[in-house]
């Protein structure tokens, strides 16, 4: 698995560099989210303790904002080769093991990652046209969709550019960190 700040996977050819650049404000537009849900909790759980006052319905945001930041961060997780790796089977193997089980995987993420992106749309309209809102605070549930359904669509691209990437590897019998 790549380390933070481990720059051997990043991208060096154009089109790469140009998914890295939109993958990566993706991912800090997630950790946003993530952190503005972290204060929410946190006034949340002050108001409750001391001034019996919770943030309504926090848990129903925390659980829509926590969608979409995880949406937003699995493109540049994909191609900076952080999603589902395994070091302790594969640390050892040969190049091409490497780069064929990259393939495979990939293959599989990206059969996962249409199945999503197209079930995400019908959920997204069903959701919409029978109204459906959250419980406490009456939130539109379909009105994250569109945004996720963007980000899974980017993860498709980002994976069909990987497989791309993890077949030359396989063709130059190089992997990424060799």
């Amino acid at each position: 698995m790549s380390e933070i700040g481990d720059t051997k996977a990043r991208p060096k050819d154009p089109v790469g560099r140009v998914l890295y650049l939109i993958s990566k404000w993706m991912a800090v537009f997630g950790g946003v989210i993530l952190f503005i849900l972290a204060i929410l909790t946190t006034i949340s759980v002050f108001g409750r303790k001391f001034l019996d006052a919770p943030v309504p319905g926090d848990f129903e945001l925390v659980a829509i904002g926590t969608g979409v930041a995880v949406f937003a961060c699995l493109p540049y997780c994909q191609l900076m080769r952080g999603n589902v790796l395994v070091d302790f089977f594969m640390n050892n193997a040969p190049t091409r093991a490497k780069t064929i089980a990259d393939i495979i995987a990939g293959l599989i993420f990206l059969a996962i990652g249409l199945m999503l992106t197209w079930r995400m749309i019908y959920g997204a309209i069903d959701m919409h046209d029978v109204n459906e809102v959250s419980m406490t605070i009456g939130f539109p549930r379909w009105s994250t969709f569109p945004i996720s359904i963007v980000f899974m669509s980017f993860l498709v691209i980002i994976i069909i550019y990987t497989l791309g990437r993890s077949i030359a590897e396989t063709r130059a019998n190089r992997y990424f960190n060799e």
